[in-house]
């Protein structure tokens, strides 16, 4: 029979085990961190350009791109609970390349350097760069493709929509009507719109996404 262990209350001093062994070796996100640090590491003169010489440091700009992709594969539904996430998430910690002890940034921080990123078109730049290790691998074919639409479900709630206050005189429908579009809007995430798969289907948030899929490898070539 075995002894019953010790809940123990007091916390240890020292951890002997690095974030880095706390993550498994066959984890899947570990072949996506390293095709992402090697995108990353390819686009050093882009960030450099974006980021003046001087200054008070920003967020690291690969940190804040592996951030990011890892609230995009678990489907976390706001910045302030990807930065809840990782107060405590060992794993997101590890993807965007926080030691233990660092500092979660402030939300309102973390949103206006995502907004500086991506307005310099960096997102598309990212997108290519993997895009090109793929091709590198021999992954792509320029035989085997299609051109789909897809319905992306937004993280914003329905209820989230609302009149506007400001509405445009002129409807962006035929002859000037006015639409749902051009009255309503997410509180959460403006550019939202509700869409329905069918007639007979429940409109709900989304974006409409057009694809260049690559069937041998289901990979995307062009958003």
């Amino acid at each position: 029979m075995d002894m019953r262990g010790n809940d123990a209350k007091q916390d240890e001093l020292f951890s002997y085990i690095s974030i880095e062994k706390r993550v498994p070796s066959n984890h899947p996100l570990r072949r996506i961190r390293a095709m992402t640090d090697t995108a990353l590491q390819r686009m050093s003169k882009e960030f450099d350009a974006l980021y003046a010489r001087l200054g008070r440091p920003s967020i690291p700009p690969e940190r804040l791109l592996r951030a990011l992709l890892v609230q995009a594969l678990y489907s976390v539904r706001s910045e302030r609970q990807l930065m809840e996430r990782l107060e405590y998430d060992l794993l997101f910690r590890w993807f965007v390349g926080l030691q233990m002890d660092e500092r979660v940034w402030d939300v309102t921080v973390f949103t206006k350097n995502r907004d500086r990123l991506l307005d310099g078109k960096i997102a598309e730049l990212f997108f290519d760069q993997v895009l090109a290790q793929a091709d590198e691998q021999q992954l792509l074919s320029d035989e085997h493709f299609t051109v789909d639409g897809t319905l992306i479900e937004a993280w914003a709630n329905r209820r989230s929509f609302q009149e506007k206050k400001e509405p445009p005189e002129k409807g962006s429908g035929r002859g000037g009507k006015k639409l749902l579009r051009d009255t309503h809007e997410s509180e959460t995430d403006p550019e939202a719109r509700l869409y329905k798969k069918s007639t007979a289907g429940e409109a709900k948030p989304g974006f409409l996404g057009h694809l260049v899929m690559e069937n041998r490898n289901g990979l995307v070539l062009k958003p």
